[in-house]
């Protein structure tokens, strides 16, 4: 108690217990990262096994279709960043806990990365297929492109402003306008006329049983490498926002 006495104010004693806080969230969330790691590395061998193995070679595409796993693994868990982005400005919102804010921007990181794997692997697989790198103008690439692009805007947003309730509050809603690509992304394939194959419909997925088997092991994968990413990058944001406390305290005591 007496090194809160020594910072002089009620306001000090509350930047630190709120730094505190964040400490201990960061802390916590760190050792969760941490046992992920296993169940990582075992499912993320099984996902090579099952992708390059178990599941068979796709009778018209070959060989390259295998990066199909990786790209759907990538797209799914992409979705599920920005549906945290999402939840996460809500929570904000309603809120008004800068844990919430954190934690969205957080998920948008690992989400933008997930995203450039999914615009990457997918003209390496279209180029010997469609023999294009980029089908520009089709629907399923135009849309995820623009999404990518949301998400670098959210960033550039952020970056515009400087840390505090408005900051949070606007990304909040950029983050939950943000997410009505999502939907359209995935729909798209039924909406409009695009040289993407509709695999999975509501009465069937085509797909032999192992290429279905290999996807859900896939998916699996990255969805933990997903949540591993997000409380590792969490954590350090609690962290950097747990020093900005500390050193606002102390400027507010010296001045």
């Amino acid at each position: 108690m007496s090194f809160f006495w020594r910072l002089g104010s009620w306001s000090s004693i509350m930047w630190l217990e709120s730094s505190s806080y964040f400490q201990q969230r960061a802390d916590r969330y760190l050792k969760w990262a941490a046992w992920l790691l296993v169940p990582l590395y075992l499912v993320g061998v099984a996902a090579l096994y099952a992708a390059f193995i178990h599941a068979p070679t796709e009778r018209t595409m070959g060989e390259v279709q295998r990066i199909f796993y990786f790209h759907v693994g990538a797209a799914w868990t992409a979705f599920l960043a920005f549906f945290v982005v999402f939840v996460a400005g809500i929570a904000y919102l309603w809120r008004r806990n800068l844990f919430w804010d954190e934690l969205g921007a957080a998920s948008a990181e690992v989400g933008v990365v997930f995203t450039t794997i999914v615009l990457t692997t997918g003209p390496i697989w279209a180029r010997p297929i469609w023999n294009t790198w980029w089908p520009w103008g089709d629907p399923r690439v135009t849309t995820t492109l623009v999404l990518w692009l949301i998400y670098v805007a959210y960033f550039a947003l952020r970056s515009s402003l400087p840390a505090g309730e408005k900051r949070a509050r606007l990304a909040a809603v950029f983050g939950i306008i943000g997410f009505i690509d999502v939907p359209i992304v995935f729909l798209s394939v039924r909406w409009w006329r695009t040289i993407h194959p509709v695999v999975i419909t509501r009465s069937e997925v085509r797909l032999e049983p192992e290429m279905v088997q290999a996807l859900l092991i896939a998916v699996a994968a990255f969805t933990i490498l997903y949540f591993t990413l997000l409380l590792t990058r969490t954590a350090m944001r609690l962290q950097d926002a747990a020093s900005e406390e500390i050193m606002q305290a102390v400027r507010e005591r010296s001045d």
